[in-house]
């Protein structure tokens, strides 16, 4: 099974990172055991969202570096079974190439059901890095003209990679504040104009962005929690509908 994704995003403040923890959160309920990776170097923040900050002490770099093992940079979540994670470095400098992160992704995907990629956001050498081992790739955007650009020219460039599964992630979405807007006809304006087919939308819900900054994810969950449990299942090749359609 292709079973290392990278969630990636054209511009910052899109709600990749907070997509990314819930949709692993998602994964461990049905009982896949998953493993993150920060790619974010220099900007890392999994590690909050999971309330794991006090536990880390090596990151994907210590691990290639032979500071420690690959084992040692993976921790385990205190608050979600079967839910782990391996850190980005603190510094920009100790960034991965694509090559040595690929091999460090092969060494342990295989003990994983699900490895989740963080992308730092844009298509600069850090994405490039994150998306070099992944089978799939999920584009997080919201419903908005720059977060479209960002979406496109993400599209563009994992397809010069030669990544082909690609899928699209509206995130945020208020149908009320887009119809006020007016950036665009409709919904399927949007996913038109990204050229990605969607595969979830998700709905503004201001408490999952409370629940994954204080750091208890899976502990607490939202009205949202539906829409991540099916794109779960979607990815796993299961015919659902969308949980939420706007």
């Amino acid at each position: 099974m292709d079973n290392v994704i990278v969630v990636a995003s054209g511009k910052g403040g899109t709600g990749k990172s907070t997509v990314c923890i819930c949709l692993s959160v998602a994964l461990v309920k049905q009982g896949k055991r998953v493993l993150l990776i920060d790619c974010d170097c220099g900007m890392r923040g999994l590690d909050i969202m999971l309330d794991m900050e006090q536990d880390i002490i090596f990151d994907a770099s210590d691990a290639v570096c032979g500071n420690c093992t690959f084992g040692e940079a993976i921790y385990k979540s205190k608050n979600n079974e079967n839910l782990y994670l391996m850190a980005a470095p603190f510094d920009t400098e100790n960034e991965l190439s694509p090559s040595v992160f690929t091999q460090l992704v092969d060494s342990v995907k295989d003990s994983f059901d699900f490895v989740l990629i963080d992308s730092p956001a844009g298509i600069g050498s850090g994405f490039e890095t994150a998306a070099a081992p992944a089978d799939r790739a999920l584009i997080v955007t919201n419903a908005e003209p720059t977060g479209v650009r960002g979406a496109v020219k993400v599209r563009r460039k994992l397809e010069s990679m030669g990544k082909k599964n690609i899928r699209l992630v509206i995130n945020r979405f208020d149908r009320k504040l887009f119809t006020q807007l007016g950036f665009y006809e409709d919904l399927d304006s949007v996913i038109d104009a990204t050229q990605t087919q969607l595969i979830a939308l998700v709905p503004f819900d201001i408490r999952i962005s409370v629940i994954v900054q204080r750091g208890v994810a899976g502990l607490n969950w939202s009205a949202a929690a539906s829409v991540f449990d099916c794109l779960a299942q979607r990815l796993e090749g299961k015919h659902v509908p969308l949980a939420f359609k706007g």
